[in-house]
């Protein structure tokens, strides 16, 4: 009898910035692997992390996530983690170079848009290159998204 596959999903999504799609215009987005040590994956596999204020930036010719909380992991005791340690993420050379070259141009930045297990069980983070909304942009976005709530409720009642 064939040996039973260990279950390593997490249902999808571990973390999701919802601010990140309404505070920038995302152009680009790419996925990009974590390094992370053993107490960071127990916690993100309880589906235990925060990057709403969460940033990338280019340092050493490297791109490195900041500001991403990831809560101790309490069985761990004290070999725990820092909670919001700078991490480094995994990208192809070619995309670091054209990442930094991008968010050296005005305006751009490196936003995380969601952190999730892929399906081999390796911890990935969605970055968007994006750049930033200004209030009368946000304005006319809920306008917008009203109107078209609007018309699909007259739409219905008519039809």
């Amino acid at each position: 009898m064939a040996k039973k596959k260990k279950d390593t999903s997490t249902g999808g999504n571990v973390a999701r910035n919802r601010k990140a799609l309404r505070d920038y215009f995302i152009e680009d987005r790419f996925e990009a692997g974590i390094v992370l040590t053993g107490t960071e994956v127990k916690s993100l596999r309880g589906g235990r992390a925060n990057i709403n204020d969460a940033f990338a930036r280019e340092r050493g010719g490297e791109i490195w996530l900041e500001s991403c909380h990831i809560p101790q992991y309490d069985p761990a005791g004290r070999d725990n983690h820092e909670p919001t340690r700078s991490r480094k993420l995994l990208l192809h050379r070619r995309e670091i170079s054209r990442l930094i070259g991008a968010t050296n141009r005005s305006g751009y930045t490196l936003v995380p848009i969601s952190l999730f297990f892929n399906s081999r069980g390796m911890a990935k983070l969605e970055m968007g290159l994006g750049k930033g909304k200004h209030s009368y942009d946000k304005r006319q976005a809920v306008k917008d998204r009203d109107w078209k709530r609007q018309k699909e409720r007259l739409m219905r009642d008519r039809g």
